[in-house]
Order: C-alpha cells, then sequence, then structure tokens
C-alpha cells in the first residue's frame, strides 16, 4: 500500500510540473491533476491539502536537485569567474526545464509564510554557492553582491519565461556579461 501511494504522490508531482510548464501556476488545478493522473478529485486531496501544498512539495523535491547541477557546473570551472560565469548560465540553462517552472512558482501568493520561508532559506543556499567565489574576486561585500547578482539572474528568467524577443542565448550572454563587467560589458 506504502508503495502504491508513493507511485501515486510521484504522479501527481509529474502531473503538476507538466501543468506548471505548459500554463504556469493558473494551470494547476486539483481538477487538472486529476486529470492528468487519472485520480479522483476527492484523491488529489487525500495527497495534497492545497495547491500551495503541491508547489512546496515540488520545491523540496525539485530545489535540490536544481541546485546539485548549478553546484556541479560551478565545481567544474577552474577560476573564480568562471564559478560565476557557471553559476549564471546553468540556471539560465534550466528555465525550460519543467523542474524549475515548481521553483519559479514559489512566489505564488497562496503560499503560506511557513512554506515561502521554507523556499527562501533553500533558494538562500543557492545565493549561498557563489559568495566564495564573488570574495576570491575581490568584492569587499561579496553577500551582498551575491544578492544583487542573483537578482540579474532572476532578471534574465523572467525575460526568458517571458518569451522576449531576444533569443535565450543572447539574454544569457547580457546576464553573464553584465554579472562579469557591470554594465560597462
Amino acid at each position: 500500500m506504502a508503495e502504491h501511494r508513493s507511485m501515486q504522490r510521484a504522479a501527481l508531482l509529474d502531473a503538476a510540473r507538466s501543468l506548471l510548464s505548459e500554463g504556469g501556476t493558473e494551470a494547476l488545478t486539483f481538477p487538472a491533476l486529476a486529470e492528468r493522473t487519472g485520480l479522483a478529485r476527492s484523491s488529489v486531496y487525500e495527497y495534497f491539502r492545497s495547491r500551495a501544498a503541491v508547489v512546496e512539495e515540488l520545491c523540496e523535491v525539485d530545489f535540490p536537485v536544481w541546485a546539485a547541477e548549478v553546484e556541479a557546473a560551478m565545481a567544474a570551472a577552474d577560476t573564480p569567474a568562471a564559478k560565476v560565469e557557471a553559476y549564471v548560465r546553468r540556471q539560465l540553462a534550466l528555465v525550460g526545464d519543467r523542474r524549475h517552472r515548481a521553483v519559479v512558482a514559489i512566489s505564488a501568493s497562496e503560499l503560506d509564510a511557513g512554506a515561502r520561508e521554507k523556499i527562501r532559506a533553500a533558494h538562500g543556499g543557492l545565493v549561498a554557492m557563489i559568495v566564495e567565489a564573488l570574495g576570491e574576486m575581490g568584492h569587499a561585500e561579496p553577500r551582498l553582491a551575491a544578492m544583487l547578482l542573483q537578482g540579474i539572474v532572476d532578471a534574465a528568467v523572467r525575460r526568458i519565461e517571458l518569451g522576449a524577443a531576444e533569443d535565450p542565448a543572447v539574454i544569457t550572454d547580457a546576464a553573464v556579461a553584465m554579472v562579469l563587467r557591470g554594465v560597462t560589458g
């Protein structure tokens, strides 16, 4: 029985990823989850109490995987500047990944304060990855620089997700240039 519940929960999470990827948070509804998984709508409530609970669990499951990919890209780089570039490029490369939609959905207004705090802490762990490299590059305030750098990444993510006129590669290159050289790049 436990294995069956685990498989159903995994199917619901996979369906949620697809729905988020296809239509954003508005597409993630219990009727849509039920339809995608072949469960009765009432059965979905046996697994999750709300849409926010689905998003929270997706973040708990997917964020560490996503962060590990960013960390691995940074580990493969040999200089602090290359680590910073890998940090930016890997995050932006993950924008099209279905798991990323769940991470982006963390800003959904229906998340309760506890869920938002957990997700904020996980996001802070991602930002913490880059602090050391920024310190090695000579930044007087590497933690502040890391937060600002993540702001550039977040803006680039939004631009890519909006289907901007620019190609995602152009947006990525511009974000990397801004992070490494400021507005003079």
